[in-house]
């Protein structure tokens, strides 16, 4: 299976790639034009978590012999949805590479570093695919969080839309996130004496450091669209724009999502 997983990784890599440059022909709307790269990269991101989340849920209720075996169980095409998001994962850390600085996108870097040195493995060994495509469960909870970022570069928060788009996010990050998380963490400790050591240190760095984000991003969430969005009665010389809001207390809230670039 490695030959075949490694032509899909290298033609998923190709396709991402491709879909970018594709993307610097449409027009980018002009509440986002001084974000244009920012606003085709999260495009991208939003459609390989389409893609790899829909395929994850859709090939798990059909088959969940994966997660009852997550090392020997799984179909083909299993392998090939897992080599799709590795060749995703590369493109995209290339994509950071060619616009930011070290600086900027150190921490997504580290975390697709992680991430593919966990779904490579199972490109290359042919196992534990079941458990990889459990992990792109996450994508379902990415895919909520990029459509947030794109009403953000937008500039339509508050907004209807906006706030059932966090709502979603939150409700997502528990159920196709947190759990997930959970499960491959307990699976992990349940069978480590039957895993290598090198696989299980990888793991559970990969599970630690994806959960430990993720429930900083659900917090940060929480508090910026849910806790802090009450409204406040209008007072002389208090006004509130777009993409500002104001809390009781007086206090200016620029929304602001540089810290809720997660990608799995």
């Amino acid at each position: 299976m490695a030959p075949s997983g490694l032509l899909v990784t290298g033609a998923s890599f190709a396709a991402f790639r491709g879909l970018h440059w594709g993307l610097q022909l449409l027009p980018t709307p002009g509440s986002a034009a001084q974000n244009r790269w920012k606003w085709r990269n999260i495009c991208v991101s939003l459609v390989h978590s389409l893609l790899t989340g829909a395929g994850a849920l859709l090939g798990l209720s059909l088959y969940p012999q994966m997660a009852a075996d997550p090392i020997h169980g799984h179909p083909p095409w299993a392998l090939l949805l897992v080599a799709v998001s590795v060749g995703y994962f590369l493109a995209d850390g290339t994509d950071l590479l060619w616009n930011q600085t070290l600086g900027q996108a150190w921490d997504l870097l580290c975390h697709h570093a992680v991430v593919v040195s966990c779904l490579s493995t199972a490109v290359l060994s042919g196992h534990y695919v079941g458990f990889s495509v459990v992990s792109l469960l996450l994508e379902l909870n990415s895919t909520c969080l990029h459509l947030r970022q794109l009403l953000l570069l937008s500039r339509q928060a508050p907004s209807l839309a906006f706030s059932v788009t966090s709502w979603a996010t939150l409700a997502t990050l528990a159920l196709f996130r947190l759990v997930p998380l959970g499960w491959m963490s307990l699976w992990l400790f349940q069978q480590c004496h039957q895993i290598p050591l090198a696989l299980v240190i990888l793991g559970g760095t990969g599970l630690a450091i994806v959960g430990a984000m993720s429930i900083s991003l659900g917090v940060h969430i929480l508090v910026s669209d849910v806790l802090r969005s009450r409204p406040c009665p209008p007072t002389l010389g208090n006004k509130e724009t777009r993409g500002t809001r104001t809390e009781c207390d007086g206090e200016s809230i620029t929304r602001d999502d540089s810290t809720l670039r997660l990608r799995d």
